[in-house]
């Protein structure tokens, strides 16, 4: 979700160095980045470990001579380092979270129900309180608009119908739409003229979504055909993609995709909902619990999920066909 703001920065100032500090996990995320974008990745593990490695890490990142440091994680590790650069004499600025508000908004009784910043807009007032002011314009991490189809030239059939992506997990129960739904949702959506590609990650949803497409015709299962950077270049000749509050999503937001997007636990009004994603598009029910939790986390206080469960694969093949199917 930070890609959206850095990268609208980076490309419209060209003659700023914008050095972005992350995981080395999350390094394949950050790929054609503009010129003036450059990864550096913390070894928590071993060089960068505890607060020693930290300090390591600190007189390594001050060699950089930077105008400014910019936390977008606002954890521990990152307002150590930011207190460190703050006492050298740079500029900070740390991002609110709104971990209270938060808390409200999810509260089992007296919920304070509204919507709050998106995590974009809260990216954003992080740089403006450093004095950096600027208004983000990002598209898609292609610059033309869509990914390089020859890359998967050898994994894809020809476009001649309606390509349409499916992601059914997340990290959480409480952000996972049931499976026999969600292949009931496939199982409806095979029989269209439509291509279908299945996207997840791991043996166990491999071993799901294989079974899938060899169950149901022009049904294909991308896990262990293409990697992360590809899946991008073809989520961005999609038609639309339905998906979890999940990385998904976030993913396809990035390409320009339009996503249909599937809510239980969790609540787009917490800030976490797609880069530019129209809020029509969230398939969700009004009750009286939602959300129960931020990150899908927690148990369900009803212990049924019926937030999940009470959505039937029928209103969401209706909407998939009325957005993107024109029916």
């Amino acid at each position: 979700m930070t890609i959206p703001i850095t990268y609208s920065l980076a490309r419209q100032n060209p003659q700023t160095e914008i050095v972005f500090l992350t995981k080395p996990s999350l390094k394949k995320l950050f790929f054609n980045a503009p010129e003036n974008f450059r990864l550096i990745t913390l070894d928590s593990n071993d060089k960068h470990k505890g607060f020693y490695g930290l300090f390591r890490l600190f007189l390594e990142l001050r060699q950089e001579k930077f105008d400014a440091v910019i936390d977008l994680h606002s954890v521990l590790r990152s307002h150590i380092l930011s207190k460190l650069f703050w006492l050298s004499g740079v500029k900070t600025a740390t991002i609110h979270k709104g971990r209270a508000e938060k808390e409200r908004l999810t509260h089992k009784h007296d919920k304070h129900f509204k919507q709050l910043p998106t995590s974009f807009d809260r990216y954003l007032k992080t740089f403006h309180d450093a004095g950096i002011d600027f208004k983000p314009d990002f598209e898609s991490i292609f610059v033309s608009g869509k990914g390089d189809l020859s890359l998967l030239q050898d994994f894809l059939p020809a476009k001649t119908e309606k390509w349409i992506g499916i992601a059914p997990f997340a990290k959480h129960q409480g952000k996972i739409y049931p499976l026999d739904k969600m292949e009931q949702v496939v199982k409806i959506l095979a029989e269209e003229k439509i291509r279908i590609f299945l996207f997840g990650g791991g043996d166990a949803e491999q071993a799901i979504l294989e079974e899938w497409a060899n169950s149901y015709p022009n049904t294909i299962c991308t896990i262990g055909k293409i990697n992360m950077e590809k899946e991008l270049h073809l989520m961005s000749h999609l038609d639309g993609m339905i998906t979890m509050d999940s990385g998904n999503m976030h993913m396809a937001s990035l390409v320009n995709c339009p996503v249909i997007s599937i809510w239980g636990a969790t609540h787009p009004f917490a800030g976490f909902y797609g880069w530019k994603q129209a809020k029509e598009n969230a398939v969700q029910l009004d009750l009286s619990c939602r959300p129960c939790s931020v990150f899908g986390d927690k148990p369900c206080h009803r212990a049924d999920y019926a937030c999940l469960n009470q959505i039937t694969p029928g209103a969401i093949v209706a909407q998939i066909k009325r957005r993107f199917l024109n029916h």
